[in-house]
């Protein structure tokens, strides 16, 4: 029977939610980072500090269920945690340009779970789409969560059903239907900034890829999460490498780099492998060519759309 007071997006995701085998809980969870998401995300900007204060109780009862840190008994990816982490629960694959442009121009059904050699966590690691086709463009809540964002607000990308019409719906205001191929403008843009693309899973969003987030270090929630110690980022699985014979030292690849990974010696560039996530914005920053990604198993591996 057809509830006159609930939009079709809702019973499409909380059915959806039902038949995958969340629990009630975790069900409303989602509907709540959904409907909700400017004040969810939000949590993490500086425009509207209160929000944070009303939502301590809450932080801190989520905290006990999925630490934020790491801990001995409860580490990232351990099958034997007692308690999954919030990165387990809440993560985003680091994609280099040429990769997640493959993501937004799929054109079959996908069903897959990515090994943990790509996604090293212990939930949400599913690709699923059914209808990979709808692409809905929102606001990024972690811009507008932030006194004075970087520009343009509209980088999130919402990829397939039930996500995509969730959000359309629920947020008319702040999203719009585009094409792949604006999607593709959307990111080769996103990247000519200095923008990192992620490919986004979390539990509640049934388990699954959901959404391709391209933003920045001052204003994305997910990376000043990763600084503080929060593991919700994996690296792509490349490494960026220096050619010194090219490197000029003009230093626009240092400028670009979202997570300061770049240095310079009195020769050239150099990449502090302990930071680079490998997204290769330098790489495409660089005009000549003095920059390439490299495969770095130590790393992980990458997520390869051509193999889902």
């Amino acid at each position: 029977m057809k509830l006159p007071f609930i939009k079709d997006s809702t019973l499409d995701y909380f059915r959806q939610a039902k038949e995958h085998g969340l629990p009630f809980w975790e069900r409303l969870h989602g509907y709540v980072y959904g409907r909700w998401c400017y004040h969810y995300i939000g949590l993490a900007g500086d425009k509207d500090p209160w929000w944070r204060y009303l939502w301590a109780p809450l932080v801190f009862f989520i905290d006990k269920m999925t630490p934020f840190v790491p801990s001995e008994r409860n580490k990232v990816g351990d099958p034997n945690q007692e308690k999954p982490t919030w990165g387990d629960t809440y993560h985003g694959k680091v994609m280099p340009l040429g990769e997640v442009s493959k993501l937004v121009t799929i054109n079959r059904p996908v069903n897959t779970e990515v090994p943990e050699q790509v996604l090293p966590y212990t939930r949400a690691k599913e690709i699923i789409l059914r209808n990979p086709e709808r692409i809905v463009l929102l606001d990024c809540p972690c811009r507008t969560g932030m006194k004075s964002p970087c520009k343009p607000i509209d980088v999130c990308l919402l990829i397939g059903d039930p996500f995509a019409s969730f959000m359309r719906e629920h947020h008319p205001d702040k999203t719009r239907d585009i094409t792949a191929e604006e999607a593709l403008r959307i990111l080769k843009a996103e990247n000519a900034r200095g923008h990192v693309s992620h490919a986004f899973f979390k539990d509640v969003m049934i388990g699954r890829f959901y959404a391709i987030c391209n933003c920045c270090s001052c204003c994305c929630g997910a990376m000043k999460a990763q600084i503080n110690g929060v593991h919700m980022l994996c690296s792509s699985g490349y490494l960026a490498e220096v050619n010194d014979e090219n490197c000029v030292k003009c230093g626009i690849c240092a400028g670009k780099c979202q997570f300061k990974a770049i240095g310079f010696n009195k020769d050239s560039a150099f990449i502090r492998e302990d930071k680079c996530m490998g997204c290769g914005v330098c790489v495409e920053a660089c005009a000549k060519d003095a920059l390439t990604l490299r495969t770095a198993p130590e790393k992980g591996e990458p997520l390869l759309v051509d193999r889902l």
